[in-house]
């Protein structure tokens, strides 16, 4: 396996299939798991972090147009301005993502602490020159979307893990994510958690520093030659 999958998708597999919407891993045999999310709302569908794939518009047929996309992680974004374009609607960032609009060939539009018309509010996990990163939580549907600091695709994971804290911040975990009790976690790298997914935050978020040595060895067995 490869840890980022360069070619374009030819078996993408949906996931995270709930009445709200539904995710998408684009490469399925990537050690990464990028995962991308449609958030139906009475706004429309609003499509998170996207990674296109050949099979999109058949998947969003049920859920109606397509409101925006929207970028959540400084550090990348993804094919966002491919598939605005494609579908004629602006990619939304938020504010603190607003020096990111410079790498997005499509128009933009900046939002505050919510997605507009949609309930789902913004946190903000880290706002730094190398690393911007803001989670969403609609409380109505007690719905968290984290899109890098915590993920359930294997390299985030530490033996006995659901939920990992990503390993370059095992040792300063994103703190603003204590308090929610969610009952669904999509997440940018993998497959959400919809069984007690309160507690996998609160594990993953409490274990970050205590099993960080770990997956840090771990990784090394998986991923150094012998």
């Amino acid at each position: 396996m490869t840890m980022k999958a360069d070619d374009p998708p030819t078996h993408a597999r949906k996931i995270d299939e709930w009445d709200g919407g539904f995710g998408w891993i684009a490469h399925p045999e990537e050690e990464m798991l990028r995962a991308s999310h449609a958030l139906a709302t009475d706004e429309g569908v609003w499509l998170i972090d996207p990674v296109d794939v050949p099979d999109l518009d058949e998947w969003l047929t049920e859920f109606g147009e397509v409101a925006g996309v929207v970028a959540l992680v400084g550090r990348h974004t993804r094919d966002a301005a491919e598939v605005a374009n494609r579908y004629d609607v602006p990619v939304y960032l938020p504010e603190p993502l607003s020096s990111a609009r410079k790498e997005l060939d499509a128009r933009v539009e900046l939002f505050g602490d919510e997605l507009p018309g949609t309930g789902y509010r913004t946190i903000t996990l880290l706002d730094t020159p190398v690393w911007t990163e803001i989670a969403l939580y609609d409380d109505e549907s007690a719905t968290l979307l984290v899109p890098e600091s915590v993920g359930t695709a294997e390299f985030f994971r530490a033996p006995g893990e659901r939920l990992g804290v990503h390993p370059a911040r095992r040792l300063v975990p994103p703190t603003p994510l204590r308090g929610f009790v969610p009952e669904r976690i999509l997440v940018g790298h993998g497959e959400g958690i919809t069984e007690d997914a309160s507690g996998a935050l609160r594990e993953a978020l409490s274990g970050s520093r205590r099993n960080a040595a770990k997956l840090y060895t771990s990784t090394l067995k998986n991923y150094l030659p012998l």
